[in-house]
Formats: structure tokens, C-alpha cells, sequence
């Protein structure tokens, strides 16, 4: 059985307290409106409002150095790290039961998710398992 996955979000690390003013420059400086500078009402995440075929744009309250990461969105959390381990990535840490850390051949740190908008899709990818 196939399992699919595609590039969901651009996540931009903020070390600070507010995302307030963080959404509001990312906002500017990007070009697309705040969607809510709270997301899940626990003041970690701030969303910018992007197209239902684009990346999703968050903001994440960190507690290290400002960056930018991936989160690649898959219908199989465990088929999508095998592949990408196939391919030379190394598993970090499983976070709250939800998401994979990991790391690429290169450093870079991204993370596999679980699905993100209600309709998965387009730009999808299919993979064998």
C-alpha cells in the first residue's frame, strides 16, 4: 500500500515571549494577512493566511536560536520516516505522540507531521511502501 506526503508548512522559530509584533512583521514582510496570532490558544503558534495550495506560514515560540524549518505532512507518520531514513535522515525525537523531529544528511533540522487542512492536497506525493 502507497502512503502519500508533501511540504505542509514553513515554520519560522521566534525565541521571544509575544508573536505578536513576530506575526506582525512576517506579515508585512511577506505579504500575507495574520490569520490568528494564537493558533491553538496556548500562545506557541502565530499563522499567517496562505492560499489552500500553498504552505501553510507558522510562527513558533522557541526555546533556541531563531531559524526556519520544514514540516512535511504524510498520511503515515511511521512509512514517511522509514523513507526518509532510507534516504539518509536520522530520527531525533517523537514529540507529544505527534510529530517526528529529524535531521538531514545536511543538519537541517525538519519534521514529519500528521495531515494539516482538511483536504490533503494538491502538490501531493505518492510513495510504495
Amino acid at each position: 500500500m502507497a502512503h502519500h506526503s508533501r511540504l505542509c508548512n514553513l515554520v519560522i522559530d521566534c525565541p521571544v515571549e509575544d508573536l505578536g509584533p513576530a506575526a506582525e512583521f512576517w506579515s508585512r514582510a511577506l505579504g500575507k494577512p495574520i490569520a490568528s496570532v494564537d493558533q491553538d490558544g496556548d500562545g506557541k503558534y502565530a499563522e499567517l493566511a496562505t492560499a489552500a495550495d500553498e504552505p501553510q506560514i507558522l510562527l513558533q515560540k522557541v526555546d533556541h536560536a531563531a531559524r526556519v524549518h520544514l514540516d512535511i505532512e504524510t498520511d503515515d507518520l511511521e512509512a514517511e520516516a522509514r523513507r526518509l531514513e532510507a534516504l539518509g535522515a536520522k530520527r531525533i525525537e517523537f514529540v507529544h505522540g505527534r510529530w517526528w523531529v529529524m535531521q538531514a544528511p545536511t543538519g537541517h533540522r525538519f519534521c514529519i507531521v500528521r495531515r494539516q487542512r482538511e483536504q490533503f492536497g494538491p502538490h501531493l506525493n505518492e510513495w510504495p511502501d
